[in-house]
């Protein structure tokens, strides 16, 4: 009997996973700053939801702006080959890699609230683009909600405003809808947008209110003009939250139940949200700093709209090469974009 209780005590020593599952790290990676509102009202209320459901043998180790390396188009790569676990980042950093998303992302096609937006995006990625995502374990299809028109000399609330005006673009589509509206799109990363715009790289930038208080863009840009509300954004950009495919399906059965427990719609809903709360503060924030928000008119909207319809088109010519059915694809996205008008 003694001996039996000795081996017992030196295999429980010699082997705690014997006794106590291990705990499994998820190195998270994306590009905003550690205190943007991303991190600290998504992210890590979502990882502690994992590490409370798990009973703490799931864990995050946050690396916030790019702190592992690259740029943000390369956290796809990094998420793909395993560098890190789990990504947020847009699909349209690269542009063409996923081309049926990028209908939800034409302008004048989503809600530009959070929550509407971001259901919108997740229906078109469930119903017409799951098929492009195969690569990866995909955790939400979100929304970065509304844009804003952020610039430093005056609101921009008419189709003539955007004349020759050089303006931040977001993406390959948002390019091509600022030259037809007018504009001189201008490219460059997050990290680069608020001293390129102060220096007089560019005159201003289409962005969320989130990412204008993110970046201190508005202490930058004192004008802003918004879009009339309960209709289509001018633009809104999807967001993807990504897992390494491989890392989760090695995963034990009970840790991919919570995995999928904590993603999908009830993390879209959350990042929905987020924006929405974010954005309402960040405005008040530029009012508060005295900045001018001013209203684009209905008429002027109707105009904008007409100015890009050729992006529409030059869009679905693109995607037939790739075997696409370009315009099937815009008919679905604005139906579901109409759907959750309101939201």
């Amino acid at each position: 009997m003694k001996t039996r209780i000795i081996l017992a005590t030196l295999l429980a020593t010699a082997l705690p996973g014997a006794v106590q599952a291990e705990t499994i790290k998820l190195k998270v990676s994306h590009f905003l700053p550690p205190m943007s509102n991303f991190q600290q009202t998504v992210l890590k209320p979502w990882c502690e939801a994992l590490q409370k459901d798990s009973d703490g043998r799931l864990q995050c180790e946050i690396y916030p702006a790019m702190q592992m390396g690259g740029t943000p188009p390369q956290l796809l790569g990094h998420v793909r080959d395993g560098i890190a676990d789990i990504v947020w980042t847009s699909p349209s950093y690269t542009a063409g890699l996923f081309p049926s998303i990028e209908a939800i992302e034409l302008p004048f096609m989503v809600p530009g609230t959070g929550v509407g937006g971001s259901r919108a995006m997740w229906e078109f990625y469930e119903t017409h683009a799951q098929k492009e995502f195969s690569r990866y374990k995909v955790l939400a299809i979100s929304s970065g909600s509304g844009m804003v028109l952020n610039t430093m000399k005056a609101a921009v609330t008419t189709l003539e405003g955007f004349d020759g005006l050089k303006l931040r673009s977001v993406s390959r589509i948002s390019a091509d809808m600022l030259s037809a509206l007018g504009s001189a799109p201008v490219s460059m990363p997050v990290s680069q947008v608020t001293e390129s715009v102060s220096r007089g790289v560019a005159d201003g930038a289409i962005a969320p209110w989130d990412l204008v208080n993110a970046i201190k863009l508005d202490e930058i840009t004192r004008f802003h003009a918004e879009f009339p509300p309960g209709k289509p954004a001018l633009l809104a950009v999807s967001m993807a939250m990504l897992m390494n495919k491989q890392k989760y399906e090695a995963l034990p059965a009970e840790l991919k139940a919570v995995i999928d427990k904590n993603s999908g719609p009830a993390l879209v809903d959350r990042f929905g949200r987020s924006w929405d709360e974010s954005n309402a503060g960040s405005r008040k924030r530029a009012e508060t700093m005295g900045n001018t928000i001013a209203q684009i008119s209905d008429a002027e909207y109707e105009k904008m709209r007409d100015a890009v319809k050729g992006v529409e088109a030059e869009w679905i010519k693109e995607v037939k090469s790739k075997g696409l059915d370009g315009a099937e694809l815009i008919s679905a996205a604005r139906k579901i974009g109409e759907k959750h008008l309101g939201e």
